[in-house]
């Protein structure tokens, strides 16, 4: 059998060269491993875009548990007082949160609902250092992973994450539906952002490869566009965009000869709608019988109508004079051979 060969890809034609100027615009990343390949994702997005730089803040093996590892909230909240160019920021961790959390001197076992509790506590303090100081959060949820307990303890982080993050006004992405298969399970390879079936997740099932870091950066990429079409100062005009003059008014009476012309659009398309004829009046639609909202009643428990369960129109049964009917069906016996007939086995026949 003939092998069918996949076409190959067509090669990338090489992306013209963009003069390096000091950014305008910072888009910082905060977060564990995962949030390294999301800061790269996101970069290789920006890269023809000189205007908008992306700063890779995270810490490999940091999470919300282990204050003592990286004290998130005080990190953020100190690097974006020192950096007033931070536009937007994006938050991408809890891989490394599934172990016990220190309260003093009690230790919490994970998962359970003082963990989770104390969980979302740290989550909500992470999110209102970037609501106290107005800058757009987006937090991305976490992907499966190749082992099946660890994707259930990280769905359940991603709902608390969620319900935290969307009740102070953030966005929280899911990523989940892009890394599974049709099945709902972990999937280590899948289409990319070009629709080209490719590897996204590594040989240890929890990270991502350089397509799976774009991909992830897609879903994130979509939410960042539509908070900078809407956050107020964001979306500066375009140095091309024309506005259309207005035409000054008059303070003397009426011209002698007639109204003056108009230079705005929409009042020339009242114009020309006034001096329309008006439209005649649609026929009338015939009225259609109502339908009545339910059908006769029926009762459920009246007389029958023929006793004994026999139509009143059917034909009248013949008496069964000869008792076939009897010794055949209830007595089980034999009908009467017939002269001829298959039953009949006299001998001599006749």
């Amino acid at each position: 059998m003939k092998r069918r060969v996949r076409p190959a890809r067509a090669p990338t034609p090489p992306k013209p060269a963009v003069a390096k100027t000091e950014p305008n615009v910072q888009i910082a990343v905060f977060g564990d491993s995962l949030a390294d390949h999301l800061a790269k994702g996101l970069d290789d997005v920006f890269e023809d875009n000189a205007d908008v730089a992306v700063i890779d803040r995270a810490k490999g093996d940091s999470g919300l548990v282990r204050k003592d590892v990286v004290d998130w909230p005080k990190v953020a909240q100190d690097y974006l007082q020192s950096n007033a160019k931070v536009r937007y920021a994006f938050v991408m961790m809890g891989a490394n949160d599934r172990q016990p959390i220190r309260d003093g001197d009690e230790t919490i076992d994970p998962l359970t609902d003082r963990w989770r509790a104390l969980y979302r506590a740290r989550v909500e303090a992470l999110v209102k250092v970037f609501v106290d100081r107005k800058i757009p959060l987006i937090w991305v949820g976490l992907p499966p992973m190749q082992s099946e307990s660890l994707s259930r303890d990280l769905a359940s982080l991603n709902e608390i994450v969620r319900d935290s993050v969307t009740k102070a006004g953030g966005t929280y992405v899911d990523i989940w539906p892009g890394f599974v298969d049709d099945r709902d399970r972990y999937a280590a390879s899948g289409p990319d952002p070009e629709g080209q079936i490719a590897k996204l997740r590594t040989a240890d099932g929890v990270h991502f490869t350089k397509a799976g870091d774009r991909k992830l950066a897609h879903f994130a990429d979509v939410e960042l566009k539509r908070l900078m079409g809407t956050v107020p100062g964001s979306a500066e005009p375009s140095p091309t965009a024309t506005v259309a003059p207005t035409a000054p008014s008059s303070t003397s009476g009426p011209s002698l000869d007639g109204p003056a012309p108009a230079t705005d659009t929409a009042a020339i398309d009242r114009q020309i709608t006034a001096m329309l004829p008006s439209l005649p009046e649609p026929p009338g639609v015939p009225a259609l019988p109502v339908k009545p909202a339910a059908g006769p009643v029926v009762p459920l428990s009246r007389m029958e109508v023929s006793p004994g369960g026999a139509l009143l129109n059917g034909r009248p049964r013949e008496p069964d004079n000869l008792g076939t009917v009897e010794r055949t069906l209830l007595r089980g016996n034999a009908p009467m051979p017939q002269p001829g007939r298959a039953d009949d086995f006299r001998w001599p026949p006749g």
